[in-house]
């Protein structure tokens, strides 16, 4: 819902393969500036890479912030595809989390996309780390764009395709 000062409910999307220059400290920041402007449930795509990053941030900004995060994953049983390097720590972030929303009990073609619209039709914004216009993260975008969702992305406004930083 969109309350009197701007958005309080935000998707998450970003690239899988993050930079080795990937600023987590900058992540934090955006995330919490975010909060402080009214934000108080995130909804995570629960994906390896940028939404693994703010999922990290935003369960250690849960400490001092009353926010809900909610667990968006295409489909039960998706974080066993993670690296056993993180699976671990995945878990329990996904057990600190409010709320788990998952629409198919496995992996079924489309499952992906149909989590994108999930998390951008429970929002009113969207949260990206899009330097492409192809894939999942640029499709999020679009569907975000196409439902006039309120846009901001990480990092430097000149890293995001043209396409979209018409719409910022």
């Amino acid at each position: 819902m969109t309350g009197e000062r701007g958005p309080t409910a935000c998707a998450l999307t970003g690239h899988r393969d993050l930079p080795a220059a990937f600023d987590r400290e900058a992540l934090r920041y955006e995330l919490q500036q975010l909060i402080r402007a009214g934000v108080n449930t995130f909804f995570c795509g629960m994906a390896r890479g940028f939404d693994y990053e703010a999922l990290v941030s935003l369960v250690s900004l849960k400490e001092r912030y009353p926010i809900r995060i909610v667990a968006c994953p295409a489909y039960r049983g998706m974080v066993w595809r993670h690296p056993l390097s993180i699976r671990d720590r995945y878990l329990a972030l996904q057990a600190a989390c409010d709320e788990e929303d998952v629409r198919f009990e496995a992996y079924t073609y489309g499952c992906y996309h149909a989590r994108d619209r999930l998390i951008v039709d429970r929002a009113d914004m969207l949260f990206a780390y899009c330097l492409r216009n192809t894939g999942g993260t640029a499709y999020t975008v679009r569907y975000a764009m196409e439902q006039n969702k309120v846009l901001k992305f990480f990092g430097a406004l000149s890293d995001v395709p043209e396409e979209f930083r018409l719409n910022c």
